[in-house]
């Protein structure tokens, strides 16, 4: 597996390169606006590495017979999701058109994997088959568009899905889930080729073909890893949590202070971060360490006491909560010189 893993490293290295080249000729470029991280026009697109490697990735292991026909049609939604992700970045597509393709590719992976699995609150356990897969077309629509959102300045999302994706490898390998850690070790190999060229300065951007397709394999990932009682969707939240929060107190705090909270905008908390800092680097380091240092622990502990999951991630998801009142998300704050 390393050598196949070096081997998708090395790949999306010099495929991400390939599409900045062609990016530029193609003019997929980002054009700095009012709202935008950055002041030159940066080529747009390179997520499309991962997309590929790990679609191909999937592919094979269904063909040697590592992964099922069901998990492997389920994972197939993401192809849909990237492909929607890559007409965008083209013409801009309208919302409608967008949500109603998510939708759809989420109630076909939903359906593939048979439903959601019931998941444990601590003092109850929601078990109702219906309810728990229509939460599960909602959490995988609310997945991938939380990853767009938060792909926002150089090397976030690329970091954060290595973040994601090597505890994932490891908590679910210490569980004996074969299928969810060589999906993560893909994730690891293919996100670190495109992070050589989107940190800071960002050479590339990764967008919406890398960034909702990478949220909606990893929500995949998520409900995989319930049917095989590896991880439970806590764990989940634990990991991803800087997104989580950061995305959630942006949208409501904009929903409370009547704006247009459905449009696009630059009033994350890490936005604001980076432009009080003016620097992506910093910010983005900063998030890492607070997944390495805060979140790892917790989630390492939540998938040793499940049925403690919905505590932990009370607990660990609250001090972000404050961070992100703190850099004011949901509000803009200026724009970096």
């Amino acid at each position: 597996m390393l050598s196949v893993c070096f081997s998708i490293f090395v790949a999306s290295l010099m495929l991400t390169g390939v599409l900045r080249k062609y990016a530029v000729r193609l003019h997929l470029i980002d054009t700095p606006i009012e709202r935008s991280a950055h002041r030159e026009p940066i080529p747009r697109g390179g997520g499309l590495s991962i997309s590929l490697l790990f679609s191909l990735a999937t592919f094979y292991f269904y063909f040697v017979g590592l992964i099922s026909a069901a998990e492997f049609l389920a994972l197939g939604g993401g192809v849909l999701i990237g492909l929607l992700g890559l007409a965008d970045d083209v013409v801009s597509l309208r919302l409608r058109w967008r949500l109603s393709v998510q939708f759809l590719a989420a109630t076909w992976s939903v359906y593939w994997l048979g439903g959601v699995v019931p998941v444990n609150f601590g003092l109850f356990v929601l078990s109702y088959p219906l309810i728990l897969s229509i939460l599960g077309v909602l959490a995988l629509v609310w997945l991938l568009n939380l990853y767009n959102f938060m792909d926002g300045i150089d090397g976030l999302a690329g970091s954060q899905l290595l973040f994601v994706s090597a505890m994932t490898y490891f908590l679910a390998m210490n569980n004996e889930d074969q299928v969810v850690g060589m999906l993560s070790a893909v994730l690891i190999a293919a996100g670190a080729g495109f992070l050589v060229w989107n940190w800071p300065p960002a050479k590339i951007f990764m967008g919406d073909a890398g960034s909702n397709f990478i949220g909606y394999s990893l929500g995949i990932m998520a409900l995989l890893s319930m049917h095989h009682e590896s991880l439970a969707v806590w764990t989940w939240f634990i990991l991803l949590g800087v997104f989580v929060v950061d995305s959630m107190v942006t949208l409501c705090n904009r929903f409370l202070l009547g704006g247009k909270w459905y449009e696009g905008h630059a009033s994350h908390a890490y936005q604001n971060a980076a432009k009080s800092y003016k620097s992506h680097s910093k910010v983005t380091i900063a998030v890492l360490a607070i997944n390495v240092v805060w979140l790892a622990p917790l989630a390492w502990l939540s998938a040793q006491l499940p049925e403690f999951g919905a505590l932990l991630t009370i607990i660990a998801l609250a001090p972000l909560i404050f961070l992100a009142s703190k850099y004011q998300a949901g509000k803009s704050v200026g724009i970096t010189n």
